[in-house]
């Protein structure tokens, strides 16, 4: 049996969610009107793995990579790997995402803290409640748990 063939019986066990996530991590797979949202999916996974990658880079205000990152500079070298040019700032990534509720977020939507109407830091959500990020000057690029409830979502496609 190929591997095509046994997609309609995978799809069939593990559900349409579970269809995703294998497109997500490399799987090929053909769900109708779901091709977009999949690609979407694939290329924030892809972003996501390369923003892990990066860990224990040092911050560096206004540092894009390879070797230093500032936090939108993260997620800019980061999406960019990924094959989506995303703007340089925290502020205007925001404003170039489709903005989704909390839940709606999944692994690989970008997680925008802010102060009123001020977006001042971005992330790369991981799930469970966590994020890739830069921190701030001294720290390292890490994962760790969103620490406020100040945040909006955006999701890149």
């Amino acid at each position: 049996m190929t591997a095509l063939n046994r997609v309609p019986s995978m799809m069939a066990r593990a559900g349409t969610a579970s269809a995703l996530t294998l497109a997500a991590v490399g799987g090929s797979i053909a769900v109708p009107g779901l091709a977009g949202e999949a690609s979407a999916a694939t290329m924030a996974t892809k972003a996501l793995h390369i923003a892990a990658s990066k860990k224990g880079a040092p911050y560096q205000y206004g540092a894009t990579g390879p070797r230093r990152f500032d936090c939108s500079g993260l997620t800019l070298y980061s999406f960019k790997k990924a094959g989506k040019k995303l703007p340089r700032t925290a502020a205007q990534q925001y404003n170039k995402t489709r903005h989704i509720s909390a839940g709606h977020r999944r692994a690989g939507d970008l997680v925008f803290f802010h102060s009123g109407s001020s977006v001042y830091h971005v992330g790369i959500y991981a799930g469970k409640g966590k994020i890739w990020h830069a921190p701030k000057t001294g720290s390292v690029v890490r994962l760790e748990k969103i620490w406020t409830r100040s945040v909006w979502y955006g999701r890149v496609s």
